[in-house]
Parts: C-alpha cells; sequence; structure tokens
C-alpha cells in the first residue's frame, strides 16, 4: 500500500534527524523507539496480551486505581459512546487494566488490539497515545500517521496521564477511535474530555489516600488537580503534583511537616500571635457547636465558665 510505505519511509528520514527529535515530541518519540526499542515501523505487530492469570494480578496490583475510576469510566464513556470511540485505563506500563466500547464497534478495536490485557507501552507497539503519554508524563495526542507503526496509522488517540497521592506517575487514560473522519479539532475536545476525567480520578486517589485529612484546593495554575492534605494542625500530610510544581514542596518538606498557612501564604503571623489567635479560633469552634451557650462550652472543655469568660475577655471574643 503506498500510504504504508510514504509512512515507513517517513518515519525513518526524521527519526534519523536529531533537529526533528528535539523540536519535536512525535520525532523523539520516533527516535526512541528505533534506537532505544529496536522497532521498525513497517512491522505488522500488535500489542503484546497478557494471560487471564497476568491480566488477573495486573488488576489485583491496581485494585485502588480501578475503583476510583470505574465511576469516572462510565461517565465519560456515556458522552463518546456515539462517537465510535473506545476507552482504555492503563496502569504504569501501559497495561489495559479497564476497557469501554459500543459491542458494534469491538470487532474492529480488538483487531488492532484496544482491549483489556493488551500492553500499550512505546516498547510493545512504538509512538501511541498511551506509552507516548507515559514515556513524556503528559497528556499527548497521537493524530493518525503520528503512530510509529505503519499498521497503527488509521487510529487517533488522546491519553492523559494519572499520578498517585505522591506525584508519581500511577497510569494512563485513552480514548481512541478508529473512525476515517476523526479530525484534529474532534481530537482537541476529545483530548479536553480525557484530562478532565483523569484529573478528577487523580483526586479521588489523593482524597482516598488522606481519607481523615482536611483537602483543601491551590488555587494553582497548572494542569491536574492542586490539592494539599492538612492535618488538625494545619500541617500539610501531602499535596498532588500540581500542587508541588505550584508550591515548589517535595517529599523532603511534607515530610517536615510545613504549615499549609506558611505555604498558601494566607496570612502573615508574629510568632507572638499565633497562640493566641490559635486558641480564639478554637473557641469560637466549641461556642459555635454550643450555640454561644457558654455553660455549654465550658463544659466541652473542661474548664469552668469564669475561667471561659477570662479566655474570651482576653482574646475579645464577645
Amino acid at each position: 500500500m503506498p500510504a504504508v510505505r510514504d509512512h515507513t519511509e517517513h518515519v525513518y528520514r526524521t527519526a534519523q534527524q536529531s533537529a526533528a527529535a528535539v523540536s519535536s515530541p512525535v520525532a523523539a518519540s520516533w527516535r526512541r523507539c528505533l534506537t532505544l526499542h529496536g522497532l521498525a515501523p513497517e512491522e505488522a505487530r500488535l500489542p503484546s496480551r497478557l494471560s487471564d492469570g497476568e491480566l488477573r494480578q495486573a488488576r489485583e496490583r491496581s485494585g485502588v486505581l480501578i475503583a476510583e475510576a470505574v465511576g469516572e469510566l462510565d461517565r465519560l464513556f456515556g458522552v463518546v459512546v456515539k462517537a465510535g470511540c473506545c476507552l482504555l485505563l492503563t496502569d504504569e506500563k501501559g497495561i489495559a487494566l479497564e476497557r469501554r466500547g459500543a459491542g458494534g464497534d469491538d470487532a474492529d478495536f480488538r483487531g488492532v488490539g484496544l482491549w483489556s490485557g493488551t500492553v500499550w507501552s512505546e516498547a510493545s507497539v512504538g509512538t501511541n497515545g498511551i506509552g507516548t503519554a507515559i514515556a513524556d508524563e503528559r497528556p499527548v495526542v497521537i493524530h493518525r500517521d503520528q503512530h510509529f507503526l505503519s499498521r497503527n496509522i488509521g487510529l487517533s488517540c488522546a491519553t492523559a496521564p494519572i499520578r498517585d497521592e505522591a506525584g508519581r506517575l500511577a497510569a494512563a487514560l485513552d480514548i481512541s477511535t478508529c473512525r476515517d473522519d476523526a479530525s484534529e479539532a474532534t481530537l482537541s475536545i476529545l483530548s479536553q474530555a480525557v484530562r478532565d476525567a483523569a484529573a478528577r480520578i487523580e483526586a479521588n486517589l489523593f482524597r482516598r489516600a488522606f481519607a481523615e485529612a482536611r483537602i483543601v484546593l491551590v488555587p494553582a495554575d497548572r494542569a491536574g488537580p492542586a490539592l494539599l492534605a492538612v492535618d488538625r494542625d494545619d500541617l500539610v500530610l501531602g499535596a498532588t503534583r500540581a500542587a508541588r510544581q505550584w508550591l515548589g514542596i517535595d517529599d523532603k518538606r511534607i515530610a517536615a511537616r510545613i504549615p499549609a498557612t506558611d505555604l498558601l501564604q494566607e496570612r502573615v503571623f508574629s510568632e507572638a500571635r499565633e497562640l493566641p489567635d490559635a486558641e480564639r479560633a478554637a473557641l469560637r469552634r466549641v461556642l459555635s457547636r454550643t450555640n454561644g451557650n457558654v455553660s455549654m462550652a465550658a463544659d466541652l472543655l473542661g474548664i469552668s465558665r469564669a475561667t471561659l469568660y477570662r479566655k474570651m475577655k482576653r482574646l475579645s471574643l464577645n
């Protein structure tokens, strides 16, 4: 086929140009496929596939991910089902753990390997949405002849990575279509939809990991959910990737239990004022719970009503 032959020649020609690899993420991926993974664009290869036992083990390892993602997968598929699309949720190795697709399209998708248990890493099938999003750790769109293998140039994919509670790459969410009329504009819309769904799954994973903590939304201009997990003393327990980037923090600073107020620069306290302000906030919470009943508040605090009145006067609480 002329189209396949032209694509194969184009991949070889482009991948061998170091300047192209520097300027284009797709060309850089093609170069990796040739030099690092030893693939050839003319190979008629399908993605490698796990046995039933291996897939079961992979799903067990990613049980928390699947549990937090199924609702978003179902919701997203309900939006794109009529567009002839297939959804795949993979782990960090590109193993397809969950799939959504319409029965009428199953034969086409199964024929190209978009099925549970297949491995869509770059090492397995070259440049593709899932493998390249995992390799580059960023959302990607791989449209038709941007794929490495000539046999995959009928596919279009939009993929977003998903990170765990520590900001590490944990999974990828992909929308793929075999439709000939899939335009770049359509792929742009699908890409936004898959990024939004991936961000919600990432937020679900974070909230689950810090179920006992208070979750604070960081006003960040970053892709992905920017969230902090904060304990009762306002000390940071965890942060998503976007929050870490925006606030300039890492595992070491989080382990040091830095105050969330300091990170967010909400207020500037002098050391002398921090304790009274914290005491005032605690008293206000108790008084709120008792609807202003001082006697009940004193009982809850385990102090006398006279002592509570003195504290309220000192802290200017009426």
